[in-house]
């Protein structure tokens, strides 16, 4: 088995020494040996680094990594619980994030594009700042904004109408995990973990509630369309449906 010193192991995994020491200090990496005053490092060690590491990049805490590895340490598998977040974390859509120059956004809406109008689609979410480009998150919602802009709706009301949908999906999105958290999972405590045996079926489940929750609601969304047209093609046009109607009797 490979044995390193402390600089070589960071190097390998791609960090530094102060980082090694400071997850060995959170118990996120066992003590080396020692040999004499030297540290000695193993391939376990490196395995164990780059695990860190990698659960760091995915957006986890020192502590919730603790408990995972803790959890692996204690007989879990851990590849069925990150496979379980791989789950629960992949993308929603399938889009592809389109990437903008601040000129190409002017060039594109004109004097629309104001920094006003900027700072608030950057505040809903629309847009994100990568260096001194802008990222659009949903190209699709950037089309469906064009094309209010085209029929002559103004660009302070398409951020509006964005803002509230925003908030409506955001309300749907929190009732359909309230939905999950008091109904689907064994346990709505915090800090609860599943164990070895309900990780599968978690995985299962998660994958069949994902298509399910986006097909309700579409088909919800489509269903209000239809009854909200009905009422304000009646409202708009029913006494000239009405007088057409007159005509032909």
């Amino acid at each position: 088995m490979s044995e390193y010193r402390v600089d070589d192991l960071a190097r390998l995994a791609g960090t530094t020494v102060g980082n090694v020491r400071v997850y060995q200090d959170r118990g996120l990496l066992p003590p080396p040996a020692r040999r004499g005053r030297i540290a000695v490092y193993t391939e376990a060690h490196l395995a164990r680094l780059r695990l860190v590491l990698n659960l760091l990049e995915r957006g986890y805490t020192f502590a919730q990594i603790h408990e995972m590895v803790s959890a692996w340490e204690a007989g879990r598998d851990l590849g069925d619980l990150l496979g379980l977040e791989e789950v629960l974390t992949q993308p929603w859509s399938d889009e592809v994030p389109l990437q903008l120059t601040l000129a190409e956004l002017a060039t594109e809406f004109g004097g629309l594009a104001d920094a006003s109008t900027l700072d608030r689609a950057l505040k809903l979410g629309i847009f994100e700042r990568k260096g001194s480009a802008i990222v659009v998150r949903s190209p699709r919602l950037l089309q469906a904004g064009r094309e209010l802009l085209a029929a002559g709706v103004p660009m302070p009301t398409v951020l509006d109408i964005a803002e509230q949908v925003l908030r409506h999906t955001d309300e749907l999105a929190a009732l359909f995990l309230r939905l999950v958290d008091d109904h689907v999972l064994p346990s709505s405590e915090p800090g609860w973990t599943p164990s070895v045996a309900e990780v599968p079926e978690l995985t299962e489940q998660a994958k069949r509630l994902r298509p399910q929750a986006q097909a309700a609601v579409s088909s919800a969304l489509a269903q209000s369309m239809s009854r909200e047209l009905s009422d304000w093609l009646a409202r708009r046009f029913g006494p000239l449906l009405s007088q057409e109607e007159d005509k032909t009797v």
